[in-house]
């Protein structure tokens, strides 16, 4: 039996639809297969993903977690937009883990203490052979990191640019997620909300989950007319 992701006390846990086969990677596929792949043998030790909110790097990081967790592993998510705030001591013996998920590094580079306990987190995670991906908004060179071997050693690992999809791979996704939820969308209705809804994909998905709630409480299909009575569209 899998056991569950290594969570911090805090109660920081992961979205239960934060997998990868809920994950349309339209141009981003090496990636995925990266992060797919990053407890194998031979997989990258360190991974750097970067790209503007919304894209999906927080979706990516807690896939990661639960692919390791479905491979017995243990993993830690820790999102420092929510846990910056705190002192850094969740970093305290996390090469006992086998992979650490660090997203929004950009909310705490610049701070000491923060820099410190990554840098000092970041050799012993090497030195036990365990697997770290960090996430920014920024690739790490354009990150204002005052500690240099902190700016160093966010170089040395495989560093990717998340990128958008197009209206094709926002459709695909659209699409994609509306199953993951048991919905039936159809072609015309899907276009129109991607034409109509909001272009970050996160809204997007937002929106979906919305109007899935209104047509299970109304018992009505999805339709064009129900989509604009619900959304007020």
């Amino acid at each position: 039996m899998s056991r569950a992701p290594a969570q911090l006390p805090l109660g920081v846990g992961l979205r239960d639809d934060a997998t990868f086969a809920n994950f349309h990677p339209g141009p981003n596929a090496t990636l995925v297969d990266r992060l797919v792949h990053q407890l194998d043998d031979d997989g990258e030790p360190f991974l750097y993903v970067w790209g503007v909110s919304g894209t999906g790097r927080s979706h990516l990081l807690q896939a990661a977690c639960h692919a390791a967790s479905d491979r017995d592993g243990r993993a830690l998510y820790l999102p420092l937009a929510e846990l910056g705030h705190f002192p850094p001591l969740m970093l305290e013996e996390v090469e006992r883990l086998d992979l650490v998920a660090i997203d929004d590094l950009d909310r705490v580079v610049g701070r000491k203490r923060w820099e410190e306990a990554l840098f000092h987190a970041f050799n012993r995670l090497r030195d036990a052979g365990k697997r770290l991906v960090i996430a920014a908004e920024a690739p790490p060179r354009q990150l204002p990191v005052k500690l240099p071997d902190l700016a160093s050693r966010l170089t040395w690992g495989m560093t990717f640019h998340l990128q958008g999809l197009d209206d094709a791979g926002r459709l695909a996704a659209l699409q994609l997620r509306a199953r993951g939820r048991g919905m039936q969308l159809p072609n015309e209705v899907a276009r129109y909300i991607l034409h109509r809804g909001p272009r970050r994909l996160d809204a997007l998905f937002e929106t979906l989950e919305a109007l899935d709630r209104a047509s299970l409480s109304a018992q009505r299909k999805l339709t064009i007319p129900f989509v604009k009575q619900a959304l007020g569209w």
